[in-house]
């Protein structure tokens, strides 16, 4: 803390770093990184020595803000460093796959994403699976959760169990609320 104390007026970003040459992926620990933010309140990072592109990658997915990573032209050339650096085409494809992880992250967010709208189809939802007569009361039996998804979704069905049929439904027939008789109070 001591450390952080002293940088307190500076704008401050923690590395979490295991300095294994190279080091395995099952010594990372990398739920430390996220840790580390919140911990101090900082930006948290990865200072990494595995081999690969796998690390920094996960790394991101946990919020890693920086990922600094051995680079060499060539590994053939030797070094102390080469033989877990990355080359250039493998340091392109780890900074286009740790983004895609970055981009991954999102947000918070149960509803529909805009890329689902064209599938709703291959979802689940309500659908009637045996005749009900005008005015029955609908059952297990005559209601399940099946796809496609041209019915109600499949949260409604507690709230359907037991409603009124407003008319006739049949067999295979998606289930919407105007199929329902309204509630008596």
């Amino acid at each position: 803390m001591q450390a952080l104390d002293a940088a307190v007026d500076a704008p401050l970003l923690l590395l979490h770093c295991v300095s294994g040459y190279p080091t395995p992926p099952e010594d990372c620990n990398l739920r430390t990184i996220p840790h580390l933010a919140q911990a101090f309140g900082v930006d948290a990072g990865l200072s990494d020595h595995t081999h690969g592109a796998a690390v920094p990658v996960a790394a991101a997915a946990l919020g890693a803000v920086v990922i600094e990573k051995h680079f060499t032209l060539s590994r053939a050339d030797g070094g102390v460093d080469s033989a877990f650096s990355l080359e250039p085409a493998e340091f392109k494809a780890m900074g286009d796959s740790v983004r895609t992880a970055w981009a991954a992250l999102g947000r918070v967010h149960y509803g529909v994403k805009p890329s689902e709208a064209g599938g709703r189809g291959y979802r689940r939802s309500l659908y009637v699976t045996a005749d009900v007569a005008a005015g029955e009361a609908l059952t297990a039996a005559s209601v399940r959760s099946i796809r496609p998804g041209f019915g109600m979704e499949p949260k409604h069905l507690p709230a359907v169990l037991g409603r009124r049929a407003a008319r006739a439904l049949r067999r295979g027939e998606p289930l919407h609320w105007d199929m329902l008789a309204p509630e008596e109070e």
